[in-house]
């Protein structure tokens, strides 16, 4: 260290971030040493939460408010560093800057089709897109599990691995409701709230929350959107028979309206030609138009969330869906004595003892009796 250095590393520290980007997740305040001269001023601004890190040991955690590194302000850290040279020297410490507002506008999309069974169309592919919305809800469990010791960690780094969550995800719900594919449209508000609360709690598990997911569009291949534009038109046309008659006339007023367009015997022969072509048209009875068809049944529901919560602990947990609680079962953390409780039941009761909870038990074996 040089003589500037030490003699600035003497003076009271700002320790503050102001963010000028809009990818920007966590950012470690950069300091001489990590040296934070004790009386610092520590400014954290709303949006933020400002986290201390002392020799690898996330220390303390700062809300919004403007703070004098203390004593009586550092009880974590203070009790880790002792103190041990009074009240001028300074400690080293890393600080961490989370920033807590919504990082909206993230993109999601299937890079390969989703392959299907339609009810009307048989095996079909659909490709969906969509975004979504989060923010940083815990910053010590996300510092934990995705930032590391990363200086400036940004919405990049991660937005690979929770695109391929979101996609993975609304692959298995789409499969799930078996929606027709010319009804999806009118359920894209429904897919997406309940995708939303599939796998928000997957994203809690990183010290995320998923705010807000949209389906945008789900779109067909461009084969089967033009067999089915093809499909439309032959309904626009409707009578057939009316319509060649109609393309008849036209054709007649044309040649009409352009007697010099070629020669004299070639103008007959095509005006004998359409005659004939009329005649026959006009001769042959009109065809009834067809009955109206019956409007397509309704969509069925999307498959009906029921979430159970569990008492882990003697505390409330939850709510979870069937597909987590039979994770948890698998994996032993729910048993059939586990207590649980859902919208509709009078008490808590053991899980054993709920007739819809009984699947989950159902390749389990039996607790051991009691010797």
């Amino acid at each position: 260290m040089g003589l500037w250095d030490k003699l600035m590393g003497e003076f009271v520290d700002v320790i503050q971030w102001i963010d000028d980007s809009n990818d920007t997740l966590v950012y470690r305040f950069e300091r001489h040493g990590n040296e934070i001269k004790f009386g610092a001023k520590l400014t954290v601004r709303e949006g933020q939460v400002a986290v201390f890190v002392n020799e690898g040991q996330l220390a303390d955690t700062f809300e919004p408010g403007m703070y004098e590194l203390k004593t009586n302000n550092l009880p974590i850290l203070s009790t880790l560093q002792a103190w041990q040279h009074g009240f001028q020297s300074p400690f080293k410490a890393e600080v961490y800057f989370f920033s807590t507002r919504r990082f909206t506008d993230l993109k999601w999309g299937t890079q390969n089709p989703v392959m299907l069974r339609d009810a009307e169309f048989g095996p079909i592919r659909l490709r969906a897109f969509g975004s979504y919305a989060i923010r940083v809800k815990d910053a010590a469990v996300f510092l934990r599990e995705i930032v590391g010791t990363d200086g400036r960690f940004t919405t990049d780094e991660i937005t690979g691995q929770l695109r391929n969550m979101v996609v993975s995800r609304f692959t298995n719900i789409l499969g799930q409701a078996k929606i027709p594919a010319l009804d999806l449209a009118g359920n894209y508000d429904q897919l997406g709230q309940f995708l939303l609360q599939r796998i928000a709690p997957e994203f809690a598990t990183v010290g995320l929350e998923l705010t807000n997911l949209l389906v945008e569009n789900i779109s067909l291949p461009k084969e089967v959107e033009a067999a089915l534009d093809k499909r439309t038109s032959m309904g626009i046309v409707g009578n057939l028979d009316q319509y060649t008659q109609f393309q008849a006339a036209e054709a007649l007023r044309d040649a009409a309206a352009n007697p010099g367009g070629g020669s004299e015997a070639m103008n007959m022969g095509l005006g004998l030609a359409m005659a004939q072509r009329l005649s026959e048209t006009l001769a042959r009875p009109a065809q009834p138009a067809p009955a109206p068809q019956p409007a397509p049944a309704a969509p069925p529901p999307l498959p009906a969330a029921h979430p159970y919560f569990i008492a882990v602990n003697n505390e409330q947990a939850g709510p979870f869906l069937m597909d987590e609680l039979q994770r948890q079962a698998q994996a032993g953390q729910l048993t059939r004595s586990t207590m649980v409780w859902t919208q509709g039941m009078a008490k808590w009761t053991p899980a054993g003892e709920v007739a819809e909870l009984n699947t989950l038990f159902a390749n389990l074996p039996p607790p051991l009796p009691n010797v």
